[in-house]
């Protein structure tokens, strides 16, 4: 009963015109029913005639109406809604029959069987001439190519300023009203929502036309040509499921973001703020469906407000994006050291023309490996907090040239945590990554042991410097990483390639990555290593799909993807955590510290030292066999990838 007062509630003026015709058409399929009768059964009188006709044009609309033959908009027919009119007429009819005989005893059986047949037939020709008449005021309005047909995902606040904007300004135009060839012309031609109350309204003067999950049939209905998704509010999860629903259209998706409730509609409207001109190309990050990490700024703030920072690596995606975030903080100093001049020369630039003079900048060329530069440089600046994201990462080229990860990745953070230790450091942390659980590659095993480093250090009592340790996953738009080949591959209109169809991975975004690195780092008390709850793995060819659908074009027909096999000393799946570690709450709910592992002090030192010498002498056998040693899970990918692929397949 609820559903049926429901229905009746949000009965509109569109239904209600509909409700009407289906009535007309039931009254006469009755009367023209009347006529052939008396060829094969006696013909019904007036009254009679009046009373059953009555009867079915209340239990017609109501089964109507039940079946949701109401719901949809006309343009939007398709079979499975022409099926509920049929159901939705039959089931009045018989409904009719009973509720007639339960009152007169008497039932028409011939007649109500021949006036349900001309009942259906004339209920679906209507709405197919009305879906037709659409259809052709439609294509009359898709004359002129100059505007974009847009379809509009959500129908609040942040549509609504959208909308209004292009109403008031014109479309694709600019702030005094004239054109501008570099702005897209945007016309609304519908609005999509969930809430069924909005569904046949109008919008700012655009039609809801229906649900999310109509998004690709609406799409083709209208011809439209690109998307504007405009629900900022939208949790990840939703966002994700809905983007992802966008994208299998081919069409362009473009997202509204956030613009801040901080600042009302009417002092965006004196600052002349264009909400078009905010519309961005949907990022792979808005597909990954995970809550965004929250940070407490206030511990990060007295953990570096007036301190010495220094950022090994300074110039990388993670050590780039750490100089920016630790500027914010206004350090008293803050050390760029990186080997590769361009890169810390574009940060540099960058910090100078945010801040100018009002940041204390260092910015030095120099290598980890190098024992007296780095000693020199901690003697000169005396840094407080030393950031180690100074590393070699690119597991296939580390396989070719192992060594190189063991003297940059090991020996450079041996360096780099023992200066700390001698120059009384207050923190050093260390950026580690999920590729040293259990390692399959020789940078990964060279990770762990700077992990173990690391540990070992924080055990020793002695130590006035805390040591941590930060693990996470791959980092989106990082150096190295697959979604800049992906984009180069798909621009270049050649196949986008993937290692393997089952090959898994965790995803954050840099700055939630440094964003862990500066929590941690503001809570650590000493050799903890810090994992962040990175959410659902995602399937890599699954991102790539999404790629390819985020440039308007259809997986496998306009861009092929072509599995190239695993990489040497590639995983199938990562992982975040040993098999020997637990997990600890923090304060934050997304990030826990990894039980520590005690680490035997003289057994560790003379593996360690067993692998520098081996590495200082450039005996590759003798390195890796030393790697393994000092890191027992260190396994080979044909062993770990055999044994799991099933698994995670």
């Amino acid at each position: 009963m609820e559903k049926i007062r429901s229905l009746f509630t949000n009965f509109r003026l569109r239904k209600r015109l509909l409700a009407l015709s289906d009535a007309f058409i039931v009254v006469v399929a009755g009367l023209l029913a009347n006529f052939p009768i008396p060829a094969y059964a006696t013909r019904i009188g007036r009254p009679d005639l009046f009373a059953f006709l009555s009867t079915c044009v209340v239990c017609c609309f109501a089964s109507l109406l039940f079946f949701g033959a109401y719901n949809r908009l006309w343009r939007y027919f398709d079979r499975k809604d022409y099926l509920g009119c049929i159901k939705g007429v039959v089931v009045g009819y018989v409904l009719a029959d009973i509720l007639y005989y339960i009152f007169t005893h008497t039932v028409y059986c011939r007649f109500s069987a021949l006036t349900c047949a001309l009942t259906v037939g004339g209920i679906c020709a209507f709405r197919y001439l009305i879906k037709d008449a659409f259809v052709v005021l439609v294509d009359t309005g898709r004359k002129d190519a100059a505007f974009k047909r847009t379809m509009i995902i959500g129908a609040g606040r942040a549509s609504k300023l959208l909308l209004t904007e292009i109403a008031n300004r014109g479309l694709g135009s600019d702030k005094e009203g004239e054109e501008s060839p570099s702005r897209t012309k945007i016309l609304p031609v519908c609005v999509i929502d969930d809430d069924h109350s909005k569904i046949g309204r109008m919008f700012c003067g655009v039609l809801v036309a229906g649900g999310t999950s109509e998004i690709e049939k609406i799409a083709k209905a209208e011809a439209v040509e690109q998307i504007i998704f405009a629900i900022p509010s939208c949790p990840p999860k939703d966002r994700s499921v809905i983007l992802n629903i966008c994208n299998k259209t081919g069409l362009p998706v473009k997202v509204l973001p956030f613009i801040g409730s901080a600042l009302g509609d009417s002092l965006y409207a004196e600052q002349g703020v264009s909400y078009a001109s905010i519309i961005r190309d949907i990022k792979v990050e808005d597909l990954l469906g995970r809550e965004p990490v929250t940070f407490d700024n206030k511990d990060i703030r007295g953990f570096i407000e007036g301190k010495v920072c220094l950022v090994t690596g300074g110039g990388g995606s993670i050590g780039s994006e750490l100089v920016r975030q630790i500027a914010k903080y206004d350090p008293k100093q803050l050390i760029i050291v990186d080997i590769y001049e361009n890169n810390a020369y574009e940060i540099q630039q960058e910090m100078v023309m945010e801040y100018g003079n009002s940041l204390n900048l260092v910015t030095l060329i120099a290598s980890v490996r190098d024992y007296q530069r780095m000693n020199a440089i901690f003697k000169k600046y005396k840094p407080d907090v030393v950031f180690h994201a100074a590393a070699h990462k690119h597991v296939p080229l580390m396989e070719g040239s192992p060594m190189e990860a063991i003297k940059n990745n090991v020996a450079g953070t041996f360096n780099v945590a023992f200066l700390s230790l001698f120059n009384k450091v207050k923190k050093f942390v260390m950026i580690s990554t999920d590729k040293a659980v259990n390692p399959t590659n020789v940078m990964g095993a060279s990770k762990r042991c700077c992990e173990m480093i690391v540990q070992y250090l924080a055990q020793q009592k002695a130590s006035t410097t805390e040591f941590v340790c930060t693990r996470f996953g791959n980092v989106l738009g990082s150096n190295g990483s697959v979604i800049p080949l992906f984009k180069k591959q798909i621009e270049q209109g050649k196949p986008v390639t993937v290692t393997h169809p089952d090959i898994i991975r965790y995803f954050m975004t840099i700055p939630e990555a440094v964003s862990l690195v500066m929590e941690a780092a503001s809570i650590a008390k000493g050799g903890e290593i810090f994992v962040l709850d990175m959410g659902q793995p995602v399937k890599i060819v699954t991102l790539a799909e999404n790629l390819i659908r985020m440039y308007g074009k259809v997986p496998y027909t306009d861009v092929e993807i072509k599995f190239t096999g695993l990489r040497p000393g590639e995983k199938i799946r990562e992982e975040l955590l040993m098999n020997e570690e637990g997990l600890e709450k923090t304060r934050n709910k997304l990030i826990f510290i990894g039980k520590q592992l005690e680490i035997d002090s003289d057994r560790f030192i003379k593996q360690l030292w067993k692998l520098k010498t081996s590495a200082q002498k450039n005996d590759e056998a003798l390195a890796v066999q030393a790697l393994h040693e000092i890191v027992p899970t260190f396994t080979t990918p044909e062993q770990y990838n055999g044994a799991n692929i099933s698994k995670f397949g």
